[in-house]
């Protein structure tokens, strides 16, 4: 399950701060930072229902998030000195849900792209509840809208 994002590919939502995607348990932020940028210059806040993100004493995310998550589990990282890399760990009741939006009034997907995250997180979830299967590669059609069909155990 570790490579199903390497393998499938990810569905990014493109801001004018970097990007945004999700799996079933984790949403991904990747914000680029000014070159020459140091991680004193960087203060990230993640709590279980706000998320604050300044480069450079510039506030560049702030706001509820979409839906709770685990603060305590999420990090992130700075990389290559031009990427800040952020890992939320989406709250158990709402784990296997399609995040609209990163946060509750901004960074809201577009329609053809949630389609396209719903679609890949049915997939993923196939893919948990079947590990000796490879769904990486398949494509989804019908009824996948929320998670798709409830499947028997």
């Amino acid at each position: 399950m570790a490579n199903f994002d390497e393998r499938s590919g990810i569905v990014p939502s493109i801001t004018d701060w970097g990007q945004w995607w999700q799996t079933i348990e984790e949403v991904f932020i990747e914000i680029t930072v000014p070159c020459g940028t140091s991680v004193k210059e960087i203060k990230c806040t993640i709590k279980p229902k706000h998320i604050k993100v300044e480069v450079k004493s510039k506030t560049i995310i702030e706001g509820t998030l979409f839906s709770v998550i685990h603060a305590e589990d999420s990090i992130w990282t700075f990389e290559d000195k031009k990427f800040l890399r952020i890992c939320l760990v989406k709250g158990v009741a709402t784990a296997k849900n399609c995040w609209r939006s990163l946060l509750t009034d901004n960074y809201v997907v577009d329609p053809y792209t949630f389609d396209q995250m719903e679609k890949k997180l049915t997939l993923q979830r196939f893919q948990l509840e079947n590990p000796g299967l490879d769904f990486s590669g398949a494509t989804m059609d019908g009824n996948y809208h929320g998670g798709g069909p409830e499947l028997p155990s």
